[in-house]
């Protein structure tokens, strides 16, 4: 019987990044805070994350064992010891599920994705096993991305009936990391090679771990309503549109738009802000530019905004684009800031851009969360051009602190930024287009009442998990009542 929608339920979260344990990219903050707003709805909510070293042995965590030494059987000739320990995000429990190797490298998150398959094929296994050892059975299990994605096939094809009515949810955080491997790995994993078929696991000769996940899980979502409906199209669908149009069609597939954690983004107490503001009390705000420009050893020039980047330096970013566009972006005058890692060729390009404009540009080649927070908080435009933006934080962040973006409309940019009224928004992926939309930025900044409105509209709007928590709610309902009706053992695609 389907859930009512008076009822809570019993959700475990599965992840293998969650804020702020262990970061890479925005489903870290997704798995930080999504949980706790559930858990603020009334639902028992836990989250279930790797044993990273850097985690257990970090004291202000205050992690306890609550598991010790039970038995993972991943295949029939290979089992692991395994144990849980716990800790807690504010009133959510993580359970950090570990055994003595893979994760006890992991001592920074730059090491969270270590080459290989083998730790994920244990941490499903562990993650199903360990609630059985603690007796407890959750309503629904929600899996993010493809290092979680045989949990809802080994829910399936189990022949343990603990599963069969326990609901699976499957989140896309981006469609474009697919985790695939030869056929040998279902061996690994302990799963009969009859499921080496397109209908189930197999995708252009390859298991495909995202596929799996989608596949098995009674409802799947992506991170935004735009997304949602692009990851349905060859240019977005990376060869899976064929199966995002089926779930769609099979009432299956949610686009539901990311919130931030609005505690913690919150430019009235952010402890790494030289100074506070609020749209009542705007002022801080130019404290927070000045202080910035000190920090950068950067002078500010006369009619110039100070335009913010914080990301991963990669073409999907557009960081390549903004590297086309530099020279006609200064001479609006316009300066830059660029803070990130990634791409070695496209940070070789910045570097060379900071030698060149040294009076309108600064690159900061590290990842510095406080730093991060001040460029959000001290700048007056936030640039995002991505290809493309499953949902994309940066933007509600920058909203959130007053810094007007300037994004390029696709995914959860298109969803959050509205051109002329909180942000800038260009179509088409060339520099042509990005500059376009940063002179109406520029004309917009030149006029004060105008930029006065378009940073009040920013810094009044809500970015919380509100709207989206309940969201959430009603796709685990929808969830249990298809794992209702369902025969055990019936993998998703088989029925709808």
């Amino acid at each position: 019987m389907a859930k009512s929608v008076v009822e809570k339920m019993k959700i475990l979260f599965v992840s293998v990044e969650v804020s702020p344990y262990a970061k890479v990219g925005g489903l870290a903050d997704v798995a930080g805070s999504l949980p706790q707003a559930l858990k603020a709805m009334g639902h028992d909510v836990k989250i279930a994350m790797p044993a990273y070293r850097m985690v257990e042995q970090d004291p202000s965590y205050q992690c306890k064992r609550i598991l010790s030494d039970f038995h993972v059987q991943i295949n029939p000739s290979w089992h692991k010891r395994a144990y849980v320990s716990q800790t807690m995000n504010g009133k959510v429990p993580v359970w950090l599920i570990g055994t003595d190797e893979w994760f006890t490298e992991t001592d920074r998150s730059e090491r969270v994705y270590l080459p290989g398959v083998d730790q994920y094929l244990f941490f499903s296994r562990a993650v199903l096993e360990s609630l059985k050892q603690m007796d407890w059975i959750p309503d629904v299990i929600h899996c993010n991305d493809w290092h979680t994605g045989l949990i809802p096939v080994l829910m399936r094809e189990s022949e343990d009936v603990t599963w069969a009515h326990v609901a699976s949810v499957f989140t896309i955080h981006n469609l474009a990391y697919q985790g695939e491997f030869g056929p040998a790995v279902l061996d690994r994993a302990g799963l009969s090679r009859d499921l080496f078929t397109y209908e189930k696991l197999e995708t252009y000769g390859m298991v495909n771990f995202l596929k799996a996940g989608c596949a098995y899980s009674d409802q799947v979502n992506t991170v935004s309503p735009t997304y949602a409906r692009e990851i349905q199209t060859p240019e977005f669908g990376c060869r899976l549109e064929g199966l995002m149009r089926y779930l769609d069609e099979h009432g299956r597939l949610n686009g539901i738009l990311n919130g931030i954690d609005t505690e913690v983004f919150n430019p009235e107490t952010d402890p790494a802000l030289p100074a506070h503001f609020s749209a009542a009390n705007p002022e801080g705000k130019a404290v927070c530019r000045e202080a910035l420009y000190q920090e950068l050893d950067l002078k500010p020039i006369k009619n110039a905004p100070l335009i913010g980047v914080v990301s991963r330096l990669s073409s999907q970013k557009g960081m390549d684009l903004m590297i086309e566009a530099a020279a006609e972006m200064f001479a609006m005058p316009g300066q830059l800031v660029v803070q990130g890692l990634g791409d070695p060729n496209l940070a070789a390009h910045y570097r060379e851009l900071q030698k060149k404009y040294p009076s309108h540009f600064r690159f900061m080649e590290k990842f510095d969360a406080d730093l991060a927070q001040r460029i959000y908080g001290g700048c007056d435009m936030f640039l995002m051009p991505s290809s493309f933006e499953p949902c994309g934080l940066g933007q509600m962040i920058a909203l959130r602190y007053g810094t007007i973006p300037v994004v390029r409309k696709t995914g959860g940019l298109a969803d959050t930024v509205f051109d002329g009224k909180n942000g800038f928004v260009f179509s088409q992926r060339s520099p042509s287009d990005l500059l376009y939309a940063l002179r109406r930025a520029h004309s917009a900044y030149q006029l004060k009442e105008k930029w006065s409105v378009l940073v009040r509209n920013a810094l009044t709007g809500d970015y919380s998990w509100g709207p989206s928590s309940n969201e959430y709610e009603h796709m685990y309902y929808r969830a249990a009542g298809r794992r209702a009706v369902v025969r055990p053992g019936q993998h998703a695609l088989a029925g709808t």
